[in-house]
């Protein structure tokens, strides 16, 4: 892959991202982009981890050094690097991507790592045990089916929270629409409570060729009932 990290090589490698359809071709993908991923990320001013961080920090209230967190679809990393800034220091990764895990291993933040294609079988983790179950990125048109929130909710503690990002921009329209009218049927059926939804409006940099400037997107947290 390219070093050079200018914005049309970066939107060159995310549009071809959606090109892969299997989850094996996507695993290719993240796997060839481990190393690049970081700087190609900063590059879309990618806001989301950091965002993310901040808001579960907002409603956090507890011993953060205690809690453990559950960072799914982890990747390189980039969540729980913006979550150590607050006070977290425990974590537990899933990524797909072997390559993506190896660098979440280098950066020494996490007690535990494993590999799971989210959506093809249960998550690899006890139910019930997670203080914060956090999903950054990986809720889109394409990669994550929406069934998975009730893994994420399982995962969680009684009382624990769940943090889900996703984007609202044209092509995902639809699929966030689904995870909300999922997150809602969640509710109604008393496995968790809706803490709040904030709006961003710079989430990241426009890739696809009907927007430009920046998309934007969404944060969910909710606390497991």
């Amino acid at each position: 892959m390219s070093s050079v990290n200018t914005f049309e090589n970066v939107k060159a490698v995310i549009l071809s991202a959606h090109k892969s359809t299997t989850s094996r071709d996507k695993v290719g993908f993240y796997n060839s982009w481990a190393e690049n991923y970081d700087q190609d990320v900063a590059v879309l001013d990618y806001k989301a981890p950091g965002l993310a961080a901040n808001t579960i920090s907002s409603h956090f209230s507890s011993d953060r050094a205690a809690a453990v967190v559950l960072d799914v679809a982890c990747g390189t990393g980039l969540v729980a690097k913006q979550m150590q800034t607050h006070g977290f220091r425990q974590f537990v990764g899933i990524d797909g991507s072997e390559a993506m895990l190896r660098l979440a291993r280098e950066s020494g933040l996490y007690q535990d790592l494993r590999q799971s294609l989210l959506g093809e079988g249960l998550l690899p983790v006890q139910w019930d045990s997670f203080d914060v179950v956090v999903i950054v990125g990986a809720l889109s048109v394409g990669n994550v089916p929406v069934k998975v929130l009730r893994d994420l909710c399982k995962a969680a503690k009684p009382g624990g929270h769940v943090c889900m990002t996703t984007r609202s921009n044209h092509d995902n329209l639809e699929y966030k629409a689904a995870l909300e009218r999922e997150m809602k049927q969640m509710e109604v059926d008393e496995l968790w409570r809706c803490v709040e939804v904030t709006e961003v409006e710079e989430w990241e940099r426009a890739v696809s060729a009907e927007e430009d400037g920046y998309i934007t997107g969404v944060i969910y947290i909710y606390r497991k009932l």
